[in-house]
């Protein structure tokens, strides 16, 4: 793949500044911080490394990541990690992808209470799914499963969402069976989301009553009981979107998938088209009208604020394990389940164990061979004051 030629980054030495002066009151330390990061990955400010191929000796300077897990650039590394570490728990059964998201009128509370509301999120999706789960109609198990925070659409705007993969099965209550879906599309997904608005509104209403919503400027006045009443009754008539989308086919299938959703950040560089007279250009997926690509031009301050919505709150954990998966369970629990698939005869023919991906690295330009890093330089040395020799970073 051909390097953008535009990046975040180049925005933010542009515009960083001009963005900061016009929206200092609502930036934190923490937004400042990301910003910081990004404006200098990858630049000299950060170190970097001497890379050699062996077969014909070629050598070239590399500027080191950030690795800040908000930058285009920054996530490649702990994604290849996360994905080595998961293909070693990846169990022989089909995986569904179930997404539970909340009516966007939350938007408001959401963003001035975010780590409330994401904390939020996480726990009644995680009472959700196994409540509904161990109900013997849809399956009568226990479940595992991990989950990822998004709170973004296409075009960058502001929509906190919940994405879990889940193996379609689980454990039967005696520990003693692998119960299958008898669901195509694993658990019932009304019930779902019944489920998932009824425990999400009255964890909101306890979160009030116990003081912990925060209803700065236009919120002010639904500090009010009454307000707060008026505002999220309309909620409980209407539908909220869980859906479940077809079971992957095998692990290799997992894999590739869960490297586009764990660590994907709101917006990635190859997705910017153009940069021009304060106009920034990027591509965004029309899912409403059978996925097209479409074209959105924003002024770059615009652009700025949309991506920093997104930053997240200070050391929040925004990949989550849960019920047999859980960090604590999950060596143990993983050996009954691979044991007793095994005993059942469920594996299919589409979960052979995909091989161990190569560590990350890239190709020499003139031989092709794989280039190894020889040598750390800081970030004064004098080799990193001309350009690299490769936009690769690592």
């Amino acid at each position: 793949m051909q390097p953008p030629r535009w990046e975040v980054a180049d925005l933010i030495r542009v515009a960083g500044q001009r963005f900061i002066d016009q929206n200092s009151h609502w930036l934190t330390g923490q937004h400042l911080k990301v910003l910081r990061a990004s404006e200098q990955c990858p630049t000299a400010a950060l170190g970097g490394h001497l890379d050699e191929c062996p077969e014909c000796g070629y050598r070239a300077v590399s500027f080191n990541s950030c690795r800040d897990r908000h930058c285009p650039k920054g996530q490649a590394s702990a994604r290849e990690r996360w994905l080595e570490a998961r293909r070693k728990e990846l169990l022989p059964v089909r995986y569904v992808h179930v997404v539970f998201t909340v009516p966007r009128g939350r938007a408001p509370l959401a963003m001035h209470n975010k780590k409330l509301f994401y904390d939020l999120l996480f726990r009644i999706t995680a009472e959700t799914l196994p409540a509904i789960a161990a109900d013997p109609k849809p399956l009568g198990a226990d479940v595992g499963f991990f989950s990822v925070l998004h709170t973004w659409t296409q075009k960058l705007l502001y929509h906190p969402h919940i994405h879990g993969v889940v193996p379609s099965g689980g454990l039967s209550r005696d520990r003693s069976r692998w119960v299958q879906s008898r669901y195509p599309f694993f658990l019932p997904v009304k019930v779902l989301s019944r489920g998932f608005r009824g425990k999400m509104i009255a964890a909101l209403k306890r979160a009030y009553a116990q003081g912990k919503l925060n209803f700065p400027g236009t919120l002010k006045p639904m500090a009010q009981p009454k307000t707060l009443a008026a505002f999220l009754r309309p909620f409980f008539a209407q539908d909220w979107v869980v859906y479940c989308k077809p079971p992957f086919a095998g692990p290799d299938h997992v894999l590739k998938y869960l490297g586009s959703y764990t660590h994907r950040i709101a917006i990635s560089n190859h997705r910017l088209i153009d940069f021009r007279q304060d106009q920034v250009t990027f591509r965004w997926r029309d899912s409403a009208h059978g996925n097209q690509q479409r074209k959105l031009k924003l002024p770059v301050t615009e652009f700025l604020r949309r991506f920093f919505l997104h930053v997240l709150p200070y050391r929040f954990v925004r990949l989550r394990h849960y019920g047999f998966l859980a960090n604590r369970r999950r060596r143990i629990f993983l050996a009954l389940c691979a044991q007793l698939l095994a005993t059942a005869s469920l594996l299919t023919p589409t979960t052979t164990s995909p091989a161990p991906s190569p560590p990350l690295s890239w190709k020499c330009p003139r031989c092709g061979g794989k280039m190894v890093m020889i040598q750390q330089l800081a970030a004064d040395d004098p080799r990193l004051r001309s350009p690299p020799q490769s936009a690769t970073t690592q």
